[in-house]
């Protein structure tokens, strides 16, 4: 008897609806562009130091664009984030503008008073939901192929960083922003802190702390980098401290290595592999510390902290603390001065100084802190402190749970830019932007690529794309507070 086989009857293919791809490709579009707002943070500096000094007040903003279309691309994509966060955010941003154009109505024209207010909102609050943003399109292979370009990036910067230290200060890599005949800061004796690429050196802090996170991460995981990559981004970050000038500079990358005690007491399987590595660490260090520049470096980097100390009759590390606190004492102190409306959004930034007084100045304060307070008042300013401080705290409660989880690089990139989100200056264009992008890193790395099933490898029909799966913290941080929660979750904030 002949057997019958039998044939499942094929499914014929159903392309994806229209608006599943429009999605899609608007999903691609931000992740391109978050790209793009990366690649000119990196290389603003460069633009209004060396290519276009003449436009250099208008390349300031010149990531604005870029963020705006990145909101236009995320509504359309429909991952722009709807949460407690954005919403208050967005009911603050547009309190302050208003509170400011009535305060500041009186003694400015209305050009002065847009451009003004209008720097000091995107100061505060533009930006911000990007780091949402981020943490809902970026992956973990995102974040892998990030840390390779920046260590890849780390070589050449850190021979520009050199080639400023060792040059004179009115030599032409050394040249400032726009078309004046100022100079950079200096280091001591006739050095300055060189600043690569950016318009000052405080980019040169948040490249090296980006740097040591990704090498840290190197060294304890197999197989994520080359060792030659690792061997010579090492090298590179060596140098950078050493021919620095800035103290901050050596606390960012302490701060960012200050994650291995973390990891030493809730993962400490995750350091088996450092050991592999420390061959390399040790032969670093040792190739380093033979380089003339790098010794001269080191010399000035200790003179200054020494005589920071001395000035101050206190100890380096007394200092350091101190000045890390004095930046929240600040707010506090400026309480009694501050008007309840403040003195006005933007007034205290040096781009609103600038359209101002023709000058970049603090015409307030130095101090983040107290620039927020002083510009709109103590009920205004305290809330949007606050918004930033919750936000760092959540972020750093994301950062501990992934850590439990076996994932350790979410609390080395949240080390890595807490400090820039909770007292950066965001009136400085560098400051804000690292800030953003480390905040959504740190957000991003809590995601997870769905694993395909059996069925769905076999599946002829290709598969649609799949956002990037969160932790259940990570997906708190996303979703407004107002949706609905299982009842069981003790994460409830």
């Amino acid at each position: 008897m002949q057997e019958v086989i039998r044939m499942k009857p094929l499914v014929p293919y159903a392309p994806p609806a229209r608006a599943d791809v429009g999605r899609e490709h608007a999903i691609k579009y931000v992740r391109g562009l978050i790209w793009t707002y990366f690649i000119l943070l990196i290389f603003e500096g460069s633009l209004r130091k060396w290519v276009l000094p003449q436009f250099s007040d208008v390349l300031l903003v010149v990531r604005d664009p870029v963020v705006l279309a990145i909101y236009a691309f995320a509504i359309r994509g429909r991952v722009f984030p709807n949460n407690g966060y954005v919403v208050s955010l967005g009911i603050m941003g547009v309190l302050c503008w208003l509170v400011s154009l009535v305060v500041l109505q009186p003694y400015l024209s209305l050009q002065p008073l847009i451009l003004v207010t209008g720097f000091g909102f995107r100061s505060n609050f533009l930006h911000l939901p990007m780091i949402f943003i981020i943490g809902k399109v970026l992956d973990h292979d995102d974040l892998l192929k990030l840390g390779k370009w920046i260590l890849i990036g780390s070589i050449p910067m850190a021979l520009l960083l050199a080639i400023q230290f060792s040059s004179a200060p009115g030599a032409f890599i050394n040249r400032t922003v726009g078309l004046g005949e100022t100079l950079q800061i200096g280091a001591g004796g006739d050095k300055i802190r060189p600043p690569g690429t950016f318009s000052f050196t405080s980019g040169v802090v948040f490249c090296a702390s980006l740097s040591a996170t990704y090498l840290l991460y190197g060294g304890l995981s197999r197989g994520v980098y080359r060792n030659w990559l690792l061997f010579s981004a090492g090298f590179a970050l060596m140098v950078m401290i050493g021919v620095s000038g800035s103290r901050s500079v050596l606390l960012a990358v302490v701060v960012v290595i200050a994650s291995l005690v973390a990891i030493i007491f809730v993962r400490p399987s995750a350091l088996n592999q450092f050991g592999r590595n420390l061959l390399i660490v040790v032969a670093v260090l040792f190739l380093v510390t033979r380089v003339p520049v790098f010794k001269e470096g080191m010399a000035l980097l200790s003179d200054r902290f020494t005589t920071t100390a001395e000035a101050e009759e206190n100890t380096i590390a007394g200092g350091l603390i101190a000045r890390g606190l004095s930046g929240f004492v600040e707010a506090f102190k400026f309480v009694p001065n501050a008007p309840i409306g403040g003195y006005g959004l933007g007034i205290g930034t040096n781009g609103g100084a600038k359209f101002l007084t023709g000058r970049s100045v603090f015409l307030l304060t130095e101090g983040e802190w107290g620039r927020v307070v002083l510009e709109s008042g103590p009920i205004l300013g305290f809330a949007y402190l606050l918004w930033r401080t919750v936000l760092v705290f959540n972020l750093g409660v994301l950062s501990f749970r992934q850590l439990r989880r076996g994932e350790i690089i979410t609390i080395m990139l949240y080390l890595a830019g807490f400090l820039a989100l909770l007292t950066g200056q965001f009136g400085q264009p560098t400051n804000l932007g690292f800030a953003v992008f480390l905040g959504g890193l740190c957000l991003a790395s809590a995601n997870k690529k769905e694993t395909p099933s059996e069925t769905e490898r076999l599946d002829p029909a290709p598969a649609r794309a799949q956002m990037a799966r969160r932790s259940r913290y990570a997906e708190q941080l996303h979703h407004s507070s107002a949706a609905p929660r299982d009842s069981d979750d003790s994460a409830d904030w």
